[in-house]
């Protein structure tokens, strides 16, 4: 069965959102200061700083959106897509698996990361589950997962004789 999640967006439109309406407020507030030299408020050198974070803002919009990340697990592996790459991980192949919280980033009001380390690969896949939509759904199911593989062993722990 395959499960497809996609990179959420909403931090984007808002971001892009409110700077623009930073910039609408600025020229109304500065405009009705000088209601008649439009020049004055064209000089004004925090309205190009302004425009500058709207710019942006759009940008990054744009080029997520055109980036098109998702997530598509299926039976047997794990898909990591974007428009220009697509990373794969067999379940077969995951040496451990990590399900919990990171302590200083905090995504969409979760704390959930799920850390996938591969056979053969130095570093993990870092997975911010808050970023797609479905993050519960998306959890459940590294859940399922993580019940499959080994679980990652901490760094201190001492080994046992027999």
């Amino acid at each position: 069965m395959t499960h497809e999640f996609k990179y959420k967006l909403d931090f984007y439109y808002q971001q892009a959102l409110i700077y623009l309406v930073t910039l609408i407020l600025y020229i109304g507030i500065r405009a009705s200061f000088f209601k008649n030299s439009m020049t004055v408020v064209l000089e004004d050198s925090l309205l190009y700083i302004i425009v500058f974070f709207v710019a942006m803002s759009f940008v990054l919009l744009l080029l997520n959106r055109f980036r098109n990340r998702k997530i598509i697990i299926t039976d047997e592996a794990i898909h990591f897509r974007h428009r220009f790459a697509h990373h794969e991980i067999k379940i077969s192949e995951i040496e451990w698996m990590y399900i919990g919280k990171e302590r200083g980033v905090q995504t969409a009001g979760r704390h959930q990361i799920v850390m996938i380390k591969p056979k053969g690969r130095r570093r993990t896949f870092r997975l911010r589950v808050g970023r797609y939509e479905r993050d519960r759904e998306l959890v459940k199911l590294m859940e399922q997962i993580a019940a499959q593989v080994p679980k990652r062993r901490r760094r201190f722990q001492l080994k046992t004789k027999k």
